[in-house]
């Protein structure tokens, strides 16, 4: 088991930033990756970002180059700093914990309650 909080997100104009953070606790296993997944309305649940903690770091194709994700291991903390945001960005972002191999993400099927960001055109 493992308690994930998201925070941070909010309304945003086309082409500004944001930063996502999300926090581990009451694990029962030790955290190998986090993960944030996003998902808009009508659409299926879809991975944005990844990070090991050994540094090793996952992007989906649309968010390359603008968005950054981070983590501190020691605090089971990561972070997504969002920039050049699009409205196609708006989703409500969920944080997870699982595995990253290489670009391969396996996730475990703890959720976050989510934090919605809208960017606005």
């Amino acid at each position: 088991q493992v308690q994930l909080v998201e925070s941070g997100g909010g309304l945003v104009q086309a082409g500004g930033s944001l930063r996502l953070s999300c926090a581990a606790s009451r694990s029962t296993f030790t955290i190998e990756a986090m993960a944030w997944y996003r998902q808009a309305p009508g659409n299926q649940r879809e991975l944005v970002a990844a990070i090991s903690t050994d540094g090793n770091t996952y992007y989906a194709d649309s968010v390359k180059g603008r968005f950054t994700i981070s983590g501190d291991n020691a605090k089971n903390t990561v972070w997504l700093q969002m920039n050049s945001l699009k409205p196609e960005d708006t989703a409500t972002y969920y944080c997870n914990t699982g595995a990253l191999y290489g670009s391969n993400y396996y996730m475990m099927d703890f959720w976050g309650k989510g934090t919605l960001v809208t960017v606005s055109s």
